[in-house]
């Protein structure tokens, strides 16, 4: 082989060849490690109500590792994601040497019990705020169905004034709701905004003229319900 001039012209090019990449990498590598390309700064993007500068400056300093060209996009996602408020992060390069966070917060819809807070997609998470809310209760993994019904149950009851502020789910599946006004309602475990509909379609020549502020309603009846107002006297409503 050594005697073949053509095998050793593609062997010293190929050499070559390896060696300017090998080069080039190293070059490239200086480059991207060079501190002149440090990451300067961090853009936060989006309709942000509680991430604070503070925790901006606090990523910054315990997370970012690298220049702009080597920060880990990826870890740097999952140190805002452990925010309380932070739902949703995508982590952009922007030239020459900032990062771009563009950050969709959790919306609160109500409190789930004392113990944590559910937003509009019903998933919960942690977070503190000093506004009153409606409150859900319930099995876990209920808080998807609940906030759905939730949104349902306020569209029926505004034709009534009426709006929700607690949800009760218990283990059995039976659904309570308590309004702004003081009333109970009980739904039962099947066909619950069917028969809340019902009750609101019903609820002008029924509950509506009775004397006196109604203060419970069973709608776990096949064709009417039962209603007691605040003398705790019991009086049958036909739907």
């Amino acid at each position: 082989m050594w005697n073949n001039a053509l095998a050793l012209t593609r062997i010293a090019n190929t050499a070559l060849l390896l060696a300017i990449a090998l080069l080039l990498a190293a070059v490239l590598w200086r480059i991207a490690n060079n501190q002149v390309f440090s990451v300067s700064g961090i853009d936060v993007v989006g309709n942000v109500a509680h991430v604070t500068r503070e925790q901006v400056r606090t990523i910054a300093v315990n997370e970012l590792r690298g220049t702009f060209f080597t920060v880990d996009l990826r870890g740097t996602q999952t140190a805002f994601e452990k925010l309380p408020w932070v739902r949703r992060v995508v982590v952009r390069r922007r030239w020459p040497n900032r990062l771009e966070v563009v950050v969709e917060e959790h919306r609160e819809l109500a409190r789930w019990g004392n113990s944590a807070l559910v937003n509009h997609h019903g998933e919960m998470f942690e977070g503190a705020i000093n506004k009153r809310l409606p409150v859900f209760e319930g099995p876990t993994g209920s808080q998807s169905d609940i906030a759905r019904n939730y949104r349902r149950f306020n569209q029926s009851l505004a034709l009534i004034g009426r709006k929700v502020t607690r949800v009760q789910v218990s283990d059995r599946r039976a659904w309570r709701l308590d309004l702004d006004d003081g009333m109970v309602i009980e739904l039962g475990r099947d066909g619950v905004v069917e028969r809340l509909e019902g009750f609101v379609t019903a609820y002008a020549h029924s509950v509506g003229e009775l004397r006196g502020k109604t203060d419970y309603v069973d709608l776990r009846y096949s064709n009417g319900f039962a209603v007691r107002v605040r003398e705790d006297k019991w009086s049958e409503a036909r739907a």
